[in-house]
């Protein structure tokens, strides 16, 4: 395994259902998106509420975003992803995800935690009674700890294993090279 398998850091509690793509990052944003520079799109059409939980000074610098059920629905945007983590993100901790958005996730690094709800309520109540709570995911173990609280999380045996022996898919596919070529030999062309 050549990237670490923790990640450690406070975080913000998003006390939401039903995040979609679109709200992470509008649609109007799209055509102009870009792997950096998104920190500004996140989530912006509920940043003009200063009650907000990202506008509260507590959470700045935050790097674990916990939130609700069925998290990164909606359309493909792998500039969901690139909001997120441009905004300090490296977790999102969610009851559910998107499958699409889980994929993208994954190739661009972020990772995703999948905890039961009552972790979730648990995480919140947590994580607003001392903002500077430390968040630990492990990917090794597939658990996450703060403070009192201690889950295992669900992660597809295939994302966890992209996010701990980090590569592109082509490099992937040509580990398997070998057999590909065995199988090859055995279909001759037509």
């Amino acid at each position: 395994m050549s990237e670490p398998a923790l990640r450690t850091g406070t975080a913000v509690p998003l006390r939401r259902d039903d995040v979609d793509t679109d709200q992470l990052a509008p649609a109007r944003f799209v055509p102009y998106y870009r792997p950096e520079g998104f920190t500004n799109i996140l989530l912006a059409d509920w940043r003009s509420d200063p009650g907000f939980v990202l506008n509260q000074p507590q959470y700045q610098g935050a790097s674990v975003l916990v939130a609700g059920r069925e998290f990164g629905t909606g359309s493909s945007r792998e500039s969901a992803v690139w909001a997120l983590q441009s905004a300090g993100f490296q977790v999102v901790v969610a009851a559910r995800f998107g499958d699409i958005f889980r994929g993208n996730a994954t190739t661009r690094g972020l990772w995703t935690a999948e905890v039961d709800h009552e972790v979730i309520e648990r995480l919140w109540e947590q994580v607003e009674a001392d903002p500077w709570s430390a968040v630990t995911v492990d990917l090794t173990t597939r658990t996450l700890v703060c403070g009192p609280v201690e889950s295992p999380f669900r992660i597809d045996e295939p994302l966890r294993r992209r996010l701990l022996e980090p590569g592109d898919r082509i490099g992937e596919t040509l580990a398997h090279l070998p057999e590909i070529e065995a199988y090859e030999s055995r279909h001759p062309a037509r």
